[in-house]
């Protein structure tokens, strides 16, 4: 097979694919920035603290799962401080580290924004395909992320070499499956 290009029937899933997830996104995120004043990257993490433990995660677990570096998070935390949704606590036996925790006014906009995000979900993606197709594409991202985890995160995220969550492929690429699937969020 030609490692230089994609045949048709690859160059034509991949563009669809693209296609389809660019498309729900940016209806999504447009849903949430005009209606409830939060960008994709707030309701995230919103999401993530939403359905954690005490409402509150490392920053370190917290990037590891959502694939960004630990600055990224960094930053992003510092406008959702400024905002009122997030506040930085104490991390419970690491000095160095902080857990990122979701305030009153954090879990309401959260809250408030769920079911309109649902709501879009379902009218750009579920409602759009039939039961097997919803089955079908659940069993390709399966055996996609199976792919993922087996050749690029050989020893999950615990593996200390991988200690900031990026794996790099033979192809220079940085790749990493979060240990808990953002299934695990929703």
């Amino acid at each position: 097979m030609d490692q230089e290009s994609l045949n048709e029937r690859e160059t034509r899933a991949w563009v669809r694919f693209q296609h389809l997830r660019i498309e729900v996104n940016v209806v999504l995120a447009r849903m949430l920035t005009r209606d409830f004043g939060l960008t994709e990257a707030d309701f995230v993490i919103l999401l993530r603290l939403s359905n954690s433990a005490e409402y509150r995660l490392r920053a370190r677990d917290m990037a590891a799962a959502l694939q960004w570096d630990r600055s990224r998070l960094s930053r992003q935390v510092s406008r959702m401080e400024t905002r009122g949704t997030v506040m930085r606590a104490p991390s419970e036996g690491d000095a160095r580290g902080y857990d990122v925790a979701l305030t009153d006014a954090g879990r309401a906009a959260f809250q408030a924004a769920w079911p309109s995000y649902v709501a879009g979900i379902r009218h750009c993606f579920a409602d759009v395909l039939s039961p097997d197709q919803l089955d079908a594409l659940t069993d390709i991202a399966e055996t996609v992320d199976r792919h993922f985890t087996a050749q690029h995160c050989p020893g999950g995220l615990d593996d200390p070499a991988k200690a900031d969550g990026a794996r790099t492929t033979a192809a220079g690429l940085e790749f990493c499956s979060a240990e808990d699937s953002l299934e695990s969020a929703y």
